[in-house]
């Protein structure tokens, strides 16, 4: 069934698009297609597939009919061009860099990101001889200040995790388009019902389905998505998309391919390669968690507004970083970028002189683990976990500092949670 993103709700192509009944059974639920390899018509149409002559399926690692179904979706709700499932969160920021990076090329980062983006983006990449600078890049002048001729891309998340900064995707696209570079976007936390950063001229956002994608904790895997509006010929930064490619008799991409070339590579080149694709049984359950992401964004989000606002005036709390208060320094982000709500993973810290790793050994409801965008509630102490490996100032700059309790409110009654959270306080 087509879905045009022009014609139906958001809520309605959650559900809807990239999926139609199973044309062989009349499945109305789209089938894990547990396989490895499909049977080739003949010789010569096996030849056409292998030099990317005929659209189709060739084998696991590059693509499978499930998946398909949700890198559609995926690319419909965000209003881009195509997209390509991969593994985890962390494959897919690998995955998208895998084209437009060399050995000494640069990354402009911002300093917001997720602990573990921070220590891939700096250790493992630096191994492939990627260099990242880390910017404070909710000013925008940091970044125009530091940028130049060797970084191919700015990347950046929508809402970060966890400090719940929101940065201006506009004015960042605007430099990024300056330098004729692709201003990445990871809108994980956002997720597409509550931001879309292709609107406002981000080229490629990265997803962890892991987290509201799938949203019951269940399955890892990440995802590319390309907006189809860069323009890879405007330099020559970005050989691997316009120069002839040996290992497909010189086919150039960008030529072949038009605004889906980058999309192309991707599974092309960079999934053959680099192994990093899909299992269709985890398509299946993302799938799945996408029907009832609008649903689930809702009460995540009313949750996450109630209890902000509850620990806001708690004595035993210091400060609240929720970017969906009225005292919020991204007030004003917020009302651009995402009018339905800022989700409901934020951080809170507690009085001086008391301890609150406590609060988490006293819960009751909410889960400690080393998760977020979960159907459960979850609180963790990202200085101890997520962003362990960071240096302290590190932690710091990231929103992680040893006083600092992340939440991800979940979608029980407000009202336990409040209550729970209350009775935590005041064991401290």
């Amino acid at each position: 069934m087509a879905i045009p993103k022009n014609k139906f709700s958001f809520n309605t192509r959650t559900i809807h698009a990239g999926s139609s009944p199973d044309p062989s059974t009349g499945s109305r639920n789209t089938p894990i297609h547990q396989t490895t390899s499909y049977v080739f018509d003949s010789p010569d149409h096996a030849a056409s597939l292998f030099n990317l002559q005929n659209f189709g399926f060739i084998y696991g690692r590059i693509g499978n009919p499930t998946v398909s179904v949700l890198e559609e979706r995926l690319a419909n709700l965000e209003n881009g061009r195509a997209a390509v499932a991969c593994s985890t969160g962390h494959a897919a920021q690998l995955l998208a860099l895998h084209p437009l990076m060399a050995p000494g090329d640069k990354i402009v980062a911002s300093k917001n990101l997720y602990g573990g983006s921070i220590t891939q983006f700096s250790s493992a990449f630096k191994r492939f001889g990627w260099g990242v600078d880390f910017v404070d890049a909710t000013n925008t002048d940091n970044i125009k200040k530091i940028i130049n001729s060797k970084h191919k891309c700015i990347f950046i998340e929508s809402l970060s995790n966890p400090g719940g900064v929101v940065l201006d995707i506009e004015k960042i696209s605007k430099i990024a388009n300056s330098h004729e570079i692709p201003l990445i976007v990871d809108n994980t936390m956002a997720s597409p019902y509550l931001c879309n950063p292709f609107e406002w001229g981000a080229d490629i956002i990265t997803h962890s389905m892991t987290k509201f994608i799938g949203g019951h904790g269940n399955s890892m895997g990440g995802v590319v998505i390309e907006s189809g509006k860069f323009d890879w010929f405007k330099s020559n930064k970005f050989p691997s998309l316009t120069l002839p490619t040996d290992s497909y008799h010189g086919l150039i991409f960008a030529e072949t391919f038009g605004d889906f070339a980058y999309s192309m590579k991707l599974r092309a080149d960079s999934l053959r390669d680099l192994g990093t694709h899909l299992s269709p049984t985890n398509a299946f359950y993302f799938i799945t968690g996408l029907e009832t992401l609008h649903i689930r964004m809702e009460r995540h989000c009313e949750n996450a507004n109630k209890i902000a606002k509850f620990l806001q005036k708690h004595d035993k709390v210091s400060w609240v970083s929720f970017a969906g208060l009225k005292s919020s320094r991204y007030k004003n982000l917020v009302k651009k970028y995402m009018k339905k709500g800022v989700g409901p993973v934020f951080t809170f810290g507690v009085n001086k002189g008391l301890e609150g790793k406590k609060i988490i050994e006293s819960v009751k409801i909410f889960s400690h683990v080393a998760n977020v965008g979960d159907t459960r509630s979850l609180i963790l102490h990202p200085a101890s976990t997520t962003h362990n490996q960071l240096t302290k100032n590190q932690k710091i700059e990231a929103g992680a500092g040893e006083d600092v309790i992340r939440l991800s409110v979940g979608l029980e009654d407000v009202k336990d949670l409040i209550k729970d959270l209350n009775q935590a306080l005041a064991r401290l």
